[in-house]
């Protein structure tokens, strides 16, 4: 199970409804942040999440509303006596500005900090576990910007029904047919191709701030889930383009065209007291299109 939390989902200035963007995902052990604006150690105390559990953090780019926050994560991390490592993922630059962060304030600098600084020019795998990748992609922002995919791993389920024949239903060696080996149970082979199916790994695709390029719609083809700034309406797509950012239309129809299954749009501009008219243009596009707000939660199984 996959759970998303938006912790923030406005864009450069918060308002009374909206704080700053930052995306928490928990999966089995691992939890993460998708950048961490102003305010993001707050969020997550009014939601129940601790920040001690959080094991790395995605930083898209290094523009003060998706990475203020970043300060007082590590500040309460260090006075709560961490001492598992933190490791921080962002684009070039991103091991100086972390290291301006602890000089600038006082720490106990009890754990460690690894940071990994990523220079993509196409989508590229940053990370690997036994349960699933993350993947970093170059986007078109003022300064250089990641967008990324979490990639769940393909998983190999037992086929009770047809392992009952052989009244075989629950025993320690069923472990072998979910890792792909045959067995023999009471002097009969069951193969694990008979025996087992494959449940394909989620695809979650983080857009920050960017406009539109090609390629875009590759990279989030066949996506569960894309979840994407949407600054501006169409009617704006003039500022859209100067600002580089998408409108609610651009991301739909890329939705639409890589086939995607559910569009979630964040980072939402100020000026927008009414965020209708953006999510009436992406829906007529691609209808299974909704809007994030602050504390919104999204499960997938």
């Amino acid at each position: 199970m996959i759970e998303i939390i938006f912790l923030g989902t406005s864009s450069m200035f918060p308002t009374k409804e909206r704080n700053h963007p930052s995306i928490y995902l928990r999966y089995e052990g691992e939890r993460m942040l998708f950048d961490c604006g102003e305010g993001t150690q707050r969020q997550m105390r009014i939601v129940g999440l601790s920040p001690t559990k959080i094991k790395r953090i995605f930083i898209s780019h290094w523009h003060g509303d998706h990475s203020l926050g970043l300060g007082g994560i590590i500040q309460s991390l260090s006075a709560s006596r961490r001492r598992e490592k933190l490791e921080i993922y962002g684009p070039v630059t991103t091991t100086k500005r972390v290291k301006s962060i602890m000089e600038s304030f006082s720490f106990f600098k009890n754990f460690e900090i690894l940071t990994h600084e990523i220079k993509v020019r196409k989508i590229k795998k940053i990370l690997e576990t036994k349960d699933f990748e993350i993947y970093a992609f170059p986007l078109k922002h003022i300064i250089p910007c990641l967008g990324y995919v979490f990639k769940e791993k393909d998983r190999r389920k037992i086929n009770l029904e047809y392992t009952r024949k052989f009244g075989l239903v629950r025993h320690p060696i069923m472990k072998k047919l979910q890792k792909g080996e045959d067995i023999e149970w009471k002097g009969k082979l069951i193969k694990a191709e008979d025996a087992t199916y494959i449940v394909a790994g989620k695809k979650i695709v983080y857009i920050s701030d960017t406009k539109f390029f090609e390629g875009l719609v590759e990279i989030c083809k066949d996506a569960d889930l894309i979840i994407s700034e949407s600054c501006y309406c169409e009617s704006e797509g003039v500022l859209a383009e100067e600002y580089y950012h998408l409108t609610a239309s651009q991301i739909a129809r890329v939705a639409k065209e890589a086939g995607a299954k559910q569009l979630i749009l964040f980072h939402f501009s100020q000026r927008y007291k009414d965020i209708s008219k953006l999510i009436e243009e992406a829906v007529e596009i691609f209808p299974n299109t909704k809007a994030a707000y602050d504390f919104m939660k999204i499960v997938l199984k």
